[in-house]
């Protein structure tokens, strides 16, 4: 017992070791899995909270826009009502346009403005150009009241076409950029459009001294952010330059490395449908203050971790010990066990050698007896075709003649029986006519001499066709007919019906005459019933269509015996693509 006993334990011993490591990775595996879910949130919520703040600090520039805009927008209506502009604008005359505009937009230039203005912001006016009919600029006569611009950035303020609504764009001038506003004017007269005029301002900045974020405008490819070193602007240019040409987004987020430092930039379109040139709020935040909380919560998280490993191994090395208990006494009882399982699987493989051994006895007695069964039914045969015998010799050689057809269909039953013990019978499936064979068997029955005077009730369609052979199908549908004329009653009735049932078809044979006994095993080969009867049989019939059934993919069953009446119903499997009737 110590020899068996040592291995035993060294098989225990081996099962907690793999039980404590199975544990200590699941434990590992979820710790790193929380770990990384957790560093997912923080990132996530890191960069909501980011967009966020940008979002309310645009809404908050744009509330101020709005504001200057339309102060602005008085301001051009009110111009555009002067007689004397219109007379100007129409009449070409650009001497008296700028002096007649000079008065009505001195107080923009001068930075005179009403209270609520300067609630908006500054809005004073850097210079004022008008645009004649083409959307040309019209050059004014002295710069110096109306704003000096060079050459290129008073270029950039002429249009394709005059705008039929308020406009807003962005130009470039010498390192600087200007927000322009250009306001249609209309004819007092005609009421058509014939000029604008484009007044250039600072641009509102965004800035934020808590969170360190700094905005600019990127505009035609140009990046203005003063914040920023020449050469961090430049390569933070080509980044926006490239992701704007690959975007058709108004307005987005990603992440740039801005002079070595990790940043989160923010890009929205500022002059949607405008017919100056596409500009952008551009708003870089740093990270360094999110990734260093970043780094706390791991530092957080990890020891956190390390505690939950330290208790996992505690927990992990109770729990092992105590699911290895019951392994311990598993195995005690396995080892009991085992001898016990031997013998009976050896007494099992004892019964399948019975079995086969009586299934091949079957066969080779089956063979054995068909060939003097035949010699004999041969001689009745040729002594029936004989004259000179009395009439009562006659009825006792049909009658012999008769058992040998019967010995003959029980001996070829057996055979059949043997084959399907054996596994060797197979199936060659192909449409099979259940209605003809059903007509054809009770045609049968109605021509046997013994037949009991009975009534038979069809309720099947024509043409009704299931998969299986033949021969066996027809084995099948001869079982259940002959049962039901055996154990019939005289005057009782036969019933035969047949319906499909989706991939089945169903097939129902019930009788009158006495019922079986409820607990019966009928499918049981070699049964006889206990119940007293005038008809006998063989015992192997209902047990042979039973087994044929099943090897169609069907079955056969009894669905019911009481008051007078026994029903069987056998199920096959439909022809495919034969059938006319489901």
């Amino acid at each position: 017992m110590r020899d068996a006993g040592e291995p035993r334990n060294k098989e225990v011993a081996s099962f907690r070791t793999r039980l404590f490591t199975a544990i200590m990775v699941i434990v590992a595996t979820l710790t790193a899995l929380g770990f990384y879910l957790a560093q997912r949130r923080v990132t996530a919520d890191a960069e909501q909270n980011l967009r966020q703040t940008f979002q309310t600090e645009l809404s908050s520039l744009h509330k101020l826009e709005e504001l200057r805009h339309a102060a602005l927008a008085d301001r051009c209506n009110a111009l555009a009502s002067k007689p004397r502009i219109h007379a100007a604008i129409e009449d070409n005359a650009i001497d008296l346009l700028y002096p007649s505009a000079q008065a009505e937009l001195r107080d923009l230039m001068e930075g005179d403005e009403s209270p609520p203005e300067k609630a908006a912001g500054s809005l004073d006016a850097r210079f004022y150009r008008f645009l004649d009919s083409s959307g040309a600029v019209i050059k004014p006569p002295n710069v110096s009241n109306v704003g000096e611009l060079d050459a290129n950035t008073e270029a950039q303020l002429s249009l394709n076409k005059l705008p039929d609504t308020q406009q807003i764009g962005y130009v470039q001038s010498a390192g600087d950029v200007h927000e322009v506003i250009a306001a249609p004017i209309f004819s007092t007269e005609t009421d058509a459009l014939v000029s604008a005029l484009v007044i250039g301002f600072k641009p509102l900045e965004l800035g934020d001294k808590h969170t360190g974020m700094q905005s600019g405008i990127w505009v035609d490819g140009h990046l203005h952010l003063p914040a920023l070193p020449p050469s961090a602007k430049t390569s933070l240019n080509e980044k926006i330059t490239s992701v704007l040409a690959n975007s058709d987004s108004e307005q987005n987020y990603f992440r740039v490395d801005v002079a070595g430092a990790h940043q989160l930039l923010f890009y929205k379109r500022l002059n949607p449908g405008s017919l100056f040139p596409p500009a952008y709020e551009i708003c870089v935040y740093p990270l360094a203050s999110w990734a260093a909380h970043l780094n706390r919560l791991r530092w957080q998280i990890g020891g956190a971790g390390a505690l939950l490993l330290l208790g996992g191994f505690v927990a992990t090395h109770v729990v092992a010990l105590r699911m290895s208990a019951p392994v311990k006494k598993l195995a005690l009882d396995s080892e009991e066990n085992r001898a016990e399982r031997e013998r009976a699987e050896a007494a099992l493989a004892s019964t399948a050698e019975e079995l086969e051994r009586s299934t091949r006895y079957s066969a080779d007695a089956s063979h054995q007896l068909k060939s003097p069964v035949t010699v004999l039914r041969i001689g009745l045969e040729s002594l029936l075709e004989r004259e000179g015998f009395k009439p009562e010799i006659y009825e006792q050689l049909s009658g012999l003649l008769h058992q040998t057809h019967r010995l003959t269909g029980v001996i070829d039953d057996l055979l059949l029986l043997s084959r399907v013990d054996a596994g060797h019978l197979q199936i060659a499936s192909a449409p099979v006519n259940l209605s003809q064979l059903v007509d054809e068997w009770l045609d049968d029955l109605g021509a046997l001499p013994d037949s009991p005077d009975v009534k038979i009730e069809k309720e099947f369609p024509g043409g009704l066709f299931v998969a299986g052979e033949k021969r066996y199908t027809s084995l099948i549908v001869q079982n259940l007919l002959e049962n039901a004329r055996k154990y019939n009653r005289a005057g009782g009735r036969i019933r035969v019906s047949a319906r499909g049932n989706g991939s089945n078809v169903v097939l129902t044979v019930g009788n009158t005459g006495r019922p079986i006994p409820p607990g019966e095993n009928i499918f049981e080969r070699f049964h006889h019933s206990s119940t007293p009867s005038a008809a006998s049989g063989h015992g192997i019939g209902l047990n042979l269509a039973r087994e044929l059934a099943r090897l169609h993919s069907g079955d056969l069953r009894l669905v019911r015996s009481e008051n007078d009446w026994t029903e069987f119903e056998v199920l096959f499997s439909t022809a495919n693509g034969v059938n006319a009737v489901a």
